[in-house]
């Protein structure tokens, strides 16, 4: 990855620089990396971002433990601070000491397909649920099994996420509005990375897989703040 010594680069620049190592980067993946303190720009009189070397640097490690090691955001952060400080940062697990897959599915998801498949008795062991409920779940359409039958690590948090709201009272039935609330969003992503899906270079096919994760990832952000703004708002 060439850089220009010192000087301060826009984030188009910094975008150029990173593909060379990381082709699916966005800049709506750089501005995330922002906002969740892994990279702090300097900003214009105009409010333009500028990055040094040191940002293009950070946000390449971001990137490559991303990748190389599947390291959620927060264990990424603690190496930075680690670096800061002057220290080492924690070894990176070896490869046979991976987690398993009820640890994976419930991690910060930082690639597609992660490859989790769990049996039923094995989500309901994960979830702490019971057979009653899987049922109930699935008759509403909450969760529901591939094709071989089982479950994927989103299927996992689901179950997991609506067994905690059913322990505040909250029923299958009450959810709905929340799964018809998702598939307006996943529609409305759909309608911008389709175009892209279509088209017959595979790594433009690979930029729609990572826009669609960026924007999913930026429209539970945006439910959560608007939630939260609401609850203020009644207080």
């Amino acid at each position: 990855m060439r850089r220009r010594g010192d000087e301060l680069l826009s984030i188009g620049a910094v975008l150029t620089f990173l593909r060379d190592d990381f082709p699916e980067v966005t800049i709506s993946k750089i501005r995330f990396l922002e906002a969740e303190g892994l990279v702090e720009p300097q900003r214009t009189p105009s409010g333009y971002r500028k990055f040094s070397s040191a940002d293009l640097d950070r946000l390449a490690y971001v990137l490559r433990m991303q990748r190389d090691h599947y390291l959620p955001l927060r264990v990424i952060r603690e190496h930075l601070d680690a670096i800061e400080r002057g220290e080492a940062p924690p070894a990176l697990p070896a490869p046979d000491n991976r987690p398993g897959p009820l640890e994976e599915a419930d991690r910060e998801l930082v690639a597609p397909g992660g490859g989790v498949r769990l049996g039923r008795s094995e989500l309901l062991a994960a979830a702490e649920a019971g057979e009653a409920e899987l049922v109930e779940w699935e008759s509403y359409g909450l969760i529901s099994a591939g094709p071989d039958g089982g479950y994927d690590g989103e299927a996992l948090q689901v179950a997991r996420l609506v067994a905690e709201l059913g322990r505040f009272g909250l029923e299958p039935r009450h959810l709905r509005a929340v799964k018809a609330g998702a598939e307006r969003e996943v529609a409305l992503i759909d309608q911008v990375v389709a175009p892209l899906r279509r088209h017959r270079n595979p790594q433009t096919r690979a930029h729609a897989e990572a826009t669609a994760r960026e924007l999913a990832t930026l429209s539970v952000r945006l439910h959560a703040a608007m939630v939260q703004a609401g609850l203020r708002s009644r207080t």
